[in-house]
């Protein structure tokens, strides 16, 4: 069990000794750009789906729900 520790120890400090090494071109800006772009479509997702829900789903939820009631709201 402890030969087992120990390589998984060894295999954790080579991947990030490799990863600190590595001089890739990926970098702040690429990154930073993916995140942008995704909060952005993220937000128009949201808004698409907050007007749908308010426009669409919640009358047609409360007027099938005042049908279960035999209940109308005034």
């Amino acid at each position: 069990m402890l030969k087992k520790l120990n390589k998984s120890a060894n295999n954790l400090y080579f991947k990030v000794k490799n990863a600190l090494a590595n001089k890739k071109g990926e970098a702040y800006i690429d990154t930073g750009v993916k995140i942008i772009i995704a909060v952005v479509i993220g937000t128009l997702l949201l808004g698409v789906l907050y007007t749908l829900f308010k426009t669409v789903i919640q009358p047609e939820l409360e007027s099938e729900i005042g049908g279960l009631f035999n209940y109308t709201i005034d």
